[in-house]
């Protein structure tokens, strides 16, 4: 654990420290005034329970062929950035052409049958009641308009499918992100269900970790975790996916954390730290200023009795500019705020 001041400071100390073993520089000295002391006292603080997580996409997909045909052109790769919509690949598409044809023809067909149906059926209800038509033409009259209205209808679905197919041949992307897989080659004939690209969107992203049993009840009652990324970034999230059910290979929960959208160096499959709280306990912080090294070893300037002793501790967790005391103090104890300030009036008492 390093402690820091400023470069005129650290010159001045690496004189006066050089060659000096730890020991040698534990001996008493007169104290200094109390203003710039702090007693050391053990107070609450939040036991946080620190897990890995891991980043993954929220929204990922494979696109497949909805048509069959022979792959005409690709236009993006592995690593490439897709637009939403945009075209990702070409399909032949003149199999579907002719059936799209095909059936415009038959509607056209259909169409007409119909209008010519509707007429006579028309007719005959004019010149039924006066006795001209019989009984079964005139169902059959009827039973023929039904049935070409009918077949118009199956005509414009038939229109429709065949649309929809030939739409097939021009592969869109479903949503906006990275391609991370190519599943075909220019040339290749693909059919109905083949996979054809895989990517994921870049706007969203969330973390999944495991929480072990004994933690699961602390979880639920302060449902918040605190995110540390891969460059230091710390955020807090409190949108929690917590699975009802336990892995049956590590007895853990799984939890999904939503993170803010659109968070810059957000990787699928990377590591983050993920903290929450579980209880309280009884510890104590010191300022960051209070700490000195020397030879590998990190201690305070402790008083005793009036006078200063440096005394070896070790150090927890850091939090903003304090740090965790784990041994070497007892509460009550007194410390002086600035260790190398102390340090270099120790060193000009001391000069005769």
């Amino acid at each position: 654990m390093t402690a820091y001041f400023s470069p005129s400071l650290a010159l001045l100390l690496l004189s006066l420290l050089a060659n000096l073993p730890f020991s040698a520089l534990a001996a008493e000295a007169p104290a200094v005034s109390n203003d710039s002391t702090v007693t050391v006292s053990y107070q609450p603080y939040p036991n946080w329970v620190a897990l890995d997580a891991v980043i993954e996409p929220t929204k990922a997909a494979t696109v497949s062929a909805q048509t069959s045909g022979r792959i005409l052109k690709l236009n993006y790769d592995v690593n490439d950035i897709v637009a939403e919509n945009a075209a990702l690949l070409e399909i032949t598409s003149k199999e579907q052409g002719a059936q799209l044809a095909s059936a415009e023809a038959e509607y056209a067909k259909a169409n007409a049958q119909n209008i010519e149906a509707q007429a006579q059926l028309k007719r005959y209800k004019t010149l039924f009641p006066q006795g001209a038509i019989s009984e079964g033409s005139m169902d059959e009259a009827e039973a023929n308009a039904k049935s070409t209205q009918q077949a118009v209808s199956a005509a414009k679905a038939g229109i429709i499918q065949a649309t929809e197919s030939l739409k097939y041949t021009a592969v869109s992307a479903p949503f906006a992100g990275v391609v991370t897989k190519r599943h075909v080659e220019q040339g290749e004939t693909v059919s109905p269900g083949q996979a054809l690209y895989s990517g994921y969107s870049l706007k969203q992203m969330r973390a999944v970790t495991q929480v072990p049993q004994r933690y699961i009840n602390a979880l639920k009652s302060h449902p918040q975790f605190k995110l540390t990324l891969a460059d230091g970034t710390e955020m807090t999230s409190d949108k929690l996916n917590l699975f009802s059910f336990v892995d049956p290979i590590s007895h853990n929960y799984k939890v999904r954390i939503e993170l803010p959208s659109n968070i810059d160096g957000l990787i699928p499959g990377s590591l983050i730290k993920a903290q929450f709280v579980s209880g309280q306990r009884q510890t104590m912080f010191i300022p960051e200023s209070a700490l000195i090294t020397i030879n590998d070893l990190t201690g305070v300037y402790l008083q005793q009795n009036d006078k200063w002793v440096l005394n070896q501790v070790r150090l927890g967790q850091q939090d903003g500019d304090n740090f965790e005391v784990l041994a070497g103090l007892s509460n009550g104890d007194v410390i002086a705020r600035d260790a190398y300030q102390t340090l270099l009036r120790l060193q000009k008492q001391s000069k005769p």
